[in-house]
Parts: structure tokens; C-alpha cells; sequence
């Protein structure tokens, strides 16, 4: 971690970069959200990557998942693997014709 006061501000400095690229994406997150893209599959998927960035942005910086060993990516893998199955059967739902 950090030793001296340079490099604290130097991490310091990263954070607030990283804090204001959320706050932007946030802003295109709502942005998007008044957009109509011609279909609530492309709307909830351009939503969903977006949030999916913002969401990596705090695991890599903030988790600080950026510096851990191989067996945490492998982790990360497979639980963005269920993740985007997950997307997918919300996406697939939104088709399904069977109606209640």
C-alpha cells in the first residue's frame, strides 16, 4: 500500500478520477433511460452495460480486485458468467408469449 504521501496522493488522485467517471455515468445512465431505442430488449441492454461498466469500475478500483492473485479473476469469471445468464433469462422473459 502506500508508504509516503506522494503515493497517497497519487491513489487519492486515481480515486477522484474514478469517483467522477461514475458520477458521469450515472448521468448517462438516466440520459439513456429517457431514450427510446425501438425496443425494451435494446433499452434494458444498453442499461444493463452500462451499469455492468460502472459496476467493474468499483470492483477494479475501489475493491481493489486490480492487484489480487489469478484465483480471484477466475472467481470473477464465473460469477460474470451466471451474471450475464441471469441478464439473459430477464431478456429472454421480456419474449416469452405465455401470458398470465
Amino acid at each position: 500500500m502506500a508508504d509516503s504521501p506522494e503515493e497517497i496522493q497519487k491513489h487519492m488522485k486515481a480515486y477522484t478520477l474514478v469517483g467522477l467517471a461514475l458520477l458521469v455515468f450515472t448521468f448517462i445512465t438516466v440520459a439513456v433511460s429517457w431514450v427510446d431505442f425501438g425496443s425494451t430488449t435494446i433499452n434494458v441492454t444498453i442499461g444493463l452495460a452500462i451499469a455492468t461498466f460502472k459496476a467493474g469500475l468499483v470492483a477494479a478500483i475501489f475493491m481493489h480486485l486490480n492487484h489480487e492473485r489469478p484465483m480471484i479473476y477466475r472467481i470473477l469469471v464465473f460469477t460474470c458468467f451466471f451474471a450475464a445468464g441471469g441478464m439473459l433469462l430477464f431478456i429472454l422473459a421480456l419474449k416469452d408469449p405465455i401470458t398470465l
